[in-house]
């Protein structure tokens, strides 16, 4: 298991601090690119949560990729949270998102702002942030993705880009 370095310790508690609370009791959650699992074990102490977690690697409930979602056993309109904290750069997930969220449900976004993705790099390079696990091929600004429903979207220390994608009812 990788050792969680500095800026990546604090950014997993800002995480943690903002979303959690957004997360109603009895909420179908899935979690895409869980990797260690810390948002997981937050979530679960929500009363009545139902939470999946899908990666390329286990220890995740579903190991695959999200891409391939109907052979995977998931169903359309079937999760009220979708949580996706640094994915969307490494893959175009968000029609996949949309199906998978009921009408009202919440997809949860990090990512890098893509004109600071160098800065990101050097952060990985000293040692302060995570390592990429694989390249970042899709930088993308959240204000330009098409989604079906309201968006809210939060620049974080310069870097970072978080949202909250409600889908339309």
């Amino acid at each position: 298991m990788s050792t969680v370095r500095p800026l990546q310790r604090w950014a997993q508690e800002k995480k943690t601090d903002y979303f959690l609370k957004l997360i109603p009791p009895k909420s179908n959650v899935l979690e895409i690119g869980s990797a260690s699992q810390w948002f997981k074990k937050a979530a679960q102490t929500i009363e009545g949560v139902r939470y999946t977690d899908i990666d390329l690697t286990p220890p995740a409930d579903i190991v695959g990729d999200i891409r391939d979602w109907q052979t995977l056993g998931l169903q359309p309109e079937s999760f009220d949270i979708i949580v996706a904290f640094e994915v969307v750069e490494h893959v175009d997930c968000f029609q996949v998102c949309e199906t998978l969220l009921r009408p009202g449900g919440k997809l949860f976004i990090t990512t890098p702002v893509p004109h600071w993705d160098w800065a990101m790099k050097i952060l990985e390079i000293i040692g302060l942030n995570q390592k990429r696990s694989s390249p970042h091929s899709h930088l993308v600004y959240l204000k330009d993705v098409t989604f079906q429903g309201q968006k809210e979207i939060m620049i974080k220390c310069f870097l970072a880009q978080w949202a909250i994608f409600t889908k339309a009812q």
